[in-house]
């Protein structure tokens, strides 16, 4: 039934949940995101590549591990290794002017006020992830670390194990035991193929505005609105936020 549901529901460009009706429905109280294509509106990596003039090359290598085709960690180091020699400030410049989701100042506004643990889960940037854990108070940032010279270059490789899709999901448990959460208390949002793990592992995984491949595995998915929409995957009402769930 939920399969027809989510087809028709996709036809008809109608996004809703179909969840299981227990005691931790609405007791959600750990969720972790994707960064990139999903709490902003860009691959950070992709913004790199083409201020060191290498968009092209680095960009497809993306689309590919994104849709599954290629090893996350192959991709990632081969497209790290393409931004030797750009400089710090054009880092900044971007976390300066990353293109925030729509609904994403609602969301993570309603969050904070109703006592939720929030966590990035990325397979991009720490350096970005920190930028969003300025600007909203986010609990955990989990993301990779690009290496930098003396001389405020990047060197073309990373610092410590790569954020993974394995890594995502072990990350996402690790938090919730942390925190004394049990995991079905837990939600997951990404919309890449690195992100199906975590999102497979969460209490409530939600695929978002999501590749073809996440979106088909994903036992919920939002397309066609805001990422303010998981508020009400979530239970919350209009009228239960009020003026506070305004902006």
């Amino acid at each position: 039934m939920q399969s027809k549901l989510m087809h028709l529901a996709s036809e008809q460009e109608i996004d809703f949940s179909f969840q299981r009706d227990d005691m931790y429905r609405r007791m959600r109280r750990l969720i972790c995101f994707d960064m990139d294509s999903t709490l902003i509106q860009t691959e950070c990596i992709d913004e790199l590549a083409m201020r060191a003039g290498v968009g092209d090359k680095v960009k497809a290598i993306t689309e590919r591990a994104m849709r599954g085709e290629i090893d996350f960690k192959e991709s990632f180091t081969q497209r790290v290794s393409l931004l030797k020699g750009l400089d710090i400030s054009v880092m900044k410049d971007i976390a300066d002017h990353l293109p925030i989701t729509e609904g994403a100042d609602r969301l993570m506004s309603v969050l904070k006020r109703c006592g939720y643990k929030i966590a990035i889960l990325s397979g991009g940037f720490t350096y970005f992830g920190e930028q969003l854990r300025r600007r909203y108070g986010i609990d955990y940032v989990y993301a990779n670390e690009l290496e930098i010279d003396e001389n405020g270059k990047l060197t073309g490789r990373y610092i410590g194990d790569i954020v993974d899709g394995k890594r995502k999901a072990e990350l996402l448990k690790l938090i919730a035991q942390v925190e004394q959460v049990n995991l079905a208390q837990t939600i997951a949002v990404g919309d890449g193929a690195n992100d199906l793990p975590m999102i497979s592992e969460a209490g409530l995984g939600i695929a978002f505005h999501a590749k073809p491949r996440v979106k088909a595995t994903a036992q919920q998915s939002i397309n066609n609105i805001g990422l303010d929409g998981v508020l009400y995957f979530l239970g919350f009402k209009d009228s239960y936020l009020g003026e506070q769930g305004k902006l």
